[in-house]
């Protein structure tokens, strides 16, 4: 008898050993935890982000070293009508008065009123860094709450970077902290109804919250290789969630099965470890494969989250592996205690007169896919296909001031200052680098740069006092910002920009002898970083799929089985992309959602989409194939096979992917459309993927191709091995569907 595999072994140890294996878990999170809050966070630098032409804007602003304070305003307007310039004018003396005792402002300026006389402007500059602004621009909002109390004919308030950041993170806090505390309640909730009972319920979370504790640690001590960015822990707690939850679902309702056909503790344990244990390592390396793929986008932000991933994956699919099987030997039966009455009838493994397991629903739901396989895949593909149809129209921008949340009143103030003062809205950055002796010759380039942009109707007339012009101290550096009153995210911004590169800086800098020139900012940021994706897409998606090829060819020794799983993802994947594109993009669900549409999808969104969801699908793809192949190898015909394996996952893959789809689902409650359409997204993808997919076009393809499913070269095929388990019969209501 040849060795037992590994994933047998181990569970074996830790089920014989459970104290043990249960003590060196502990140890393991603990060190990984405490080691990484040691060792501290490296965050990636602006350099470390810079993409495309907007990116080296950056660098060279960045090369000016230039004094960069927080700058807040005190916007002074009717509250209805017109403006009276008189008791504007007293507002702004008592506001300068009131601001300078601040602590934490540095100077306050002379006010400046819109050219429609419909607003009184005062610039205020603050002291300190400008990076914690924001901790610290409250006694300024608190004073210019003074100042409105005694002008109450006027509408006084303050708006700026600092202000509006707390107010965001303010509400922005608030949505997480809801999330976080509906996740887990929602969680335990769906894994309580799919298992009936609180301790089996109770144990993938354990893992699942454990995983994310060590990946944590593992992720700070890794970011000293690859800089972190602020989404890594959110994205950890994502996915190691997600994949904690469905390795532990995998393992622990394969151990409840064996244990309903009257094997004992231990034998149920190993035949878990065997199969379902087998199926995590698979899938565990299938989602770390995806998510490397984020390390070819040559991108801090994808890398850190690529890195991430990969950890918390891997450190679930070791706790599956070791301290699982533990806790399930040491549990024994107390793991479905204590009951739920209700849902422990309707959840609990049946057996039939032979000890097979029955499955209830789902023999109904496959009839269609056994009885007229190729019907129904052309049929199910067809409305796939159809439903993908819309992300050919698919565009991509990043999210602009005007996609904020206007439910905080720093908000509404933005958008009355940029009503009145739209320089202060959007603008470009031209970054200009050249030796000190050209530091004139640059000035007055800029100054006519300036010029011919406002003369365009793409873009801001310039102020009455001219273009402002920072030149660094030693002369080389030159930054001219150039505003344009369209939102970031519009054509005529986009045509701005456009102008701006192809045309009037060239013309205006490029005989200036020596000089290097960039432009940048927010609209420049969005455009380079949608076409940043554009170019790194294939790349990633041609990666993930080689290496997923080769993984599943190794696993299941069947190039059909491979090409099948590549194509079925891909037709989950490009379902999801299009049903995203149909919601997003259009704003027939704006009420119904309580979004705003942008015409467009968030810029990172298809990138971070396609190997999230390819990876979670693999997940359900390995373990259903797994049984199915289970069934291949006791002597069943594939059709018998294809209904055994469906009948015997597709409840615990079911269950697995609502409590992704609720988690999900939540963030699709947050106030940002980012957040949005991450959550809606990955909800209605893992949920197409769990039904629709391996419900009904897998079984039918496998149906159709019959024995060919399994075909491999000669050097390829494997010694045939014994099934793990002998499958039941198949059920009466499935040989009628023959």
């Amino acid at each position: 008898m040849g060795a037992r595999p590994v994933t047998v072994r181990l569970a074996r140890w830790s089920a014989e050993h459970p104290w043990r294996a249960i003590a060196l878990w502990v140890v393991f999170v603990a060190v990984c935890f405490v080691g990484g809050n040691a060792a501290g966070l490296k965050e990636a630098t602006g350099a470390d982000q810079a993409v495309g032409e907007s990116g080296r804007a950056g660098l060279i602003v960045d090369a000016g070293d230039f004094a960069d304070p927080a700058v807040e305003n005190v916007l002074i307007t009717a509250r209805g009508g017109t403006l009276d310039p008189v008791a504007a004018k007293a507002a702004a003396a008592d506001a300068a008065t009131e601001l300078r005792s601040v602590t934490g402002v540095a100077s306050v300026g002379e006010p400046v009123t819109a050219r429609d006389g419909s607003a009184l402007l005062v610039p205020i500059t603050m002291s300190g860094d400008a990076e914690t602004a924001s901790d610290r621009v409250q006694p300024l909002r608190d004073a210019t709450a003074r100042v409105q109390e005694g002008h109450p004919q006027l509408r006084v308030e303050q708006v700026g970077g600092p202000s509006i950041s707390k107010a965001l993170n303010d509400t922005l806090g608030e949505d997480f902290k809801r999330a976080e505390l509906l996740s887990l309640p929602v969680t335990l909730a769906i894994l309580i109804i799919a298992f009936g009972a609180l301790i089996a319920a109770g144990v993938p979370v354990l893992l699942a919250l454990s995983s994310v504790a060590a990946a944590m640690g593992l992720s700070t001590l890794a970011s000293h290789l690859v800089p972190a960015t602020d989404t890594t822990a959110s994205v950890i707690l994502l996915i190691g969630m997600a994949v904690g939850v469905d390795y532990s679902l995998f393992y622990v309702r394969r151990e409840r099965e064996e244990r309903a056909k009257g094997r004992s503790g231990l034998d149920a344990v190993e035949i878990a470890a065997e199969t379902s244990g087998h199926a995590v390592v698979v899938s565990g390396f299938a989602v770390m494969i995806s998510m490397g793929g984020l390390l070819l986008a040559n991108d801090a932000i994808f890398s850190s989250l690529a890195v991430g991933s990969m950890l918390v994956v891997a450190v679930a699919v070791i706790g599956s592996l070791t301290v699982l099987p533990a806790l399930l030997a040491k549990l024994g039966r107390w793991v479905d205690r204590p009951r739920v009455p209700l849902l422990w009838r309707l959840t609990a493994p049946r057996t039939g007169r032979h000890g097979e397991v029955k499955p209830r629903f789902w023999p109904a739901v496959l009839k269609p896919a056994l009885r007229a396989p190729v019907a129904t895949l052309v049929i199910s593909v067809g409305l796939l296909l159809a439903l993908a149809t819309p992300a050919l129209g698919m565009k991509m921008k990043f999210p602009g001031m005007e996609d904020l949340p206007r439910s905080t009143p720093a908000m509404q103030a933005y958008d009355r200052l940029t009503a009145a003062f739209p320089s202060n809205g959007t603008s470009h950055t031209v970054a200009v680098r050249a030796p000190a002796a050209e530091a004139d010759r640059v000035a007055a380039a800029l100054t006519a740069l300036a010029g011919a942009a406002s003369a365009d109707p793409l873009f801001a007339p310039t102020e009455a006092d001219g273009p402002k012009i920072e030149v660094s101290a030693d002369r080389r550096v030159s930054v001219l910002e150039v505003a344009t009153p369209h939102a970031s995210r519009t054509d005529e911004a986009a045509r701005s920009l456009e102008r701006l590169r192809d045309d009037l800086v060239p013309a205006a800098l490029g005989a200036v002898p020596g000089v290097e020139y960039a432009v940048g900012g927010d609209i420049a940021d969005s455009e380079d970083y949608s076409q940043h994706i554009r170019d790194k897409l294939p790349v990633v998606i041609g990666f993930v799929l080689v290496l997923t090829f080769v993984v599943m060819v190794l696993t299941f020794r069947s190039v059909v089985i491979a090409l099948s799983s590549i194509l079925l993802n891909l037709l989950s994947a490009g379902a999801a992309y299009g049903l995203l594109v149909l919601v997003f993009q259009g704003d027939w669900a704006e009420g119904l959602l309580g979004f705003t549409s942008m015409g467009a999808i968030v810029t990172w969104l298809p990138l971070f989409l396609f190997v999230v969801l390819f990876g979670l699908s693999m997940d359900y793809h390995v373990f259903v194939v797994s049984r199915i192949r289970e069934g291949v190898r006791a002597g069943m015909s594939n059709r018998d096979a294809v209904a055994y394996g469906i009948t015997s996952s597709a409840g615990v893959v079911t269950s697995a992917a609502i409590v992704m789809v609720g988690v999900f689902s939540i963030f699709a409650t947050l106030s940002t459309i980012d957040m949005k359409q991450l959550g809606i997204g990955l909800a209605a993808a893992i949920l197409l993927d769990a039904t629709i997919i391996r419900a009904v076009v897998l079984p039918a393809l496998m149906t159709m191709l019959g024995d060919a499913n399994w075909w491999a070269p000669k050097f390829l095929r494997g010694r045939p091995a014994k099934a793990p388990t002998d499958p039941p019969a198949p059920t009466p209501e499935l040989v009628g569907a023959r």
